[in-house]
């Protein structure tokens, strides 16, 4: 029993399960809204297959970037001390758990619907394939946004087994809230990434011009913000999370500079995981009394 609690504890730092945290809150915004029309009900079972769709498809997708980045993590100071340069998780170890996670992810949409089972391929592409996108674009953080972008329209889908407005929104939010904060943890490793020639917004515009896109892209985040809560008729808590969840972006980019990266940690982890929990919370609980 030590040995498979000790395994378990291994791989879920290895996949740093916590972060799950950031698109979680997004899944189920995108139930909620499909639940909360009038034709569709909620089901316990339903919105756990949602849950475990989000837990496989990212530990496949962080499993896969931990292998694909094994060399260049041994070479970066930072990252050295990861699972798989540090020998705690072999390759091949590595290699086995990312294909488990995809057999289960698409096993677990075949028990969704159709049209889930039937784009889990292309979701499998776009978060493993953001892995590779570093070695020839400085989009890299776009993709990596588009990746956890699908976690409220999958959610939405899972219910309805349809496309509608409101969630795609919702995903465009995810996708340019992520690339503005990927960018800002980009910052760490631009000389790296210049002298081993990968690609990044950081290493190819420099520090202060990174934070300027950043923050231009964050701003494009609330706006979809605004949009999102007048396409689906929000009410006044919508309004206050909204607000909580603004202040957030803009918090983390006054206490990150282009000559201070001590709080890059703390702006991308705490600031981020907490903006959308909250944020999650009055959105759903807005759905949900109206």
């Amino acid at each position: 029993m030590t040995s498979i609690t000790g395994s378990i504890k291994k791989y879920l730092s290895f996949v740093k399960f916590a972060h799950t945290i950031f698109a979680m809150p997004f899944a189920l915004i995108g139930y909620t809204l499909a639940v909360s029309l009038d034709e569709y009900n909620f089901s316990l079972r339903l919105l756990s297959l949602v849950i475990l769709c989000m837990v496989f498809a990212r530990n496949a997708a962080m499993g896969f970037n931990r292998y694909a980045d094994r060399r260049f993590d041994a070479l970066n100071p930072r990252t050295s001390e990861r699972d798989i340069p540090a020998g705690r998780i072999g390759p091949k170890a590595a290699v086995f758990f990312v294909a488990v996670n995809v057999i289960l992810f698409i096993t677990t949409t075949a028990f969704i619907n159709r049209l889930a089972l039937f784009l889990s391929p292309v979701a499998l592409i776009i978060v493993l394939g953001y892995s590779l996108t570093k070695r020839f674009t400085s989009l890299c953080h776009f993709i990596l946004g588009l990746g956890l972008s699908l976690a409220p329209i999958g959610a939405y889908i899972s219910v309805t087994g349809s496309f509608s407005l409101v969630p795609v929104i919702y995903s465009f939010i995810v996708l340019s809230w992520t690339a503005g904060f990927d960018i800002i943890y980009a910052l760490q490793d631009d000389e790296f990434d210049k002298s081993n020639r990968l690609h990044s917004i950081p290493s190819s515009k420099g520090k202060k011009r990174a934070l300027l896109i950043s923050g231009f892209v964050h701003f494009m985040t609330f706006l979809l913000v605004i949009f999102a809560g007048i396409a689906g008729g929000a009410g006044y808590i919508y309004w206050i999370g909204a607000a909580i969840f603004t202040g957030l972006l803009i918090y983390q980019h006054t206490i990150v500079k282009h000559d201070d990266l001590s709080r890059v940690t703390f702006a991308f982890q705490t600031t981020n995981g907490v903006g959308s929990v909250l944020f999650a919370v009055f959105v759903i609980f807005d759905l949900l009394i109206r």
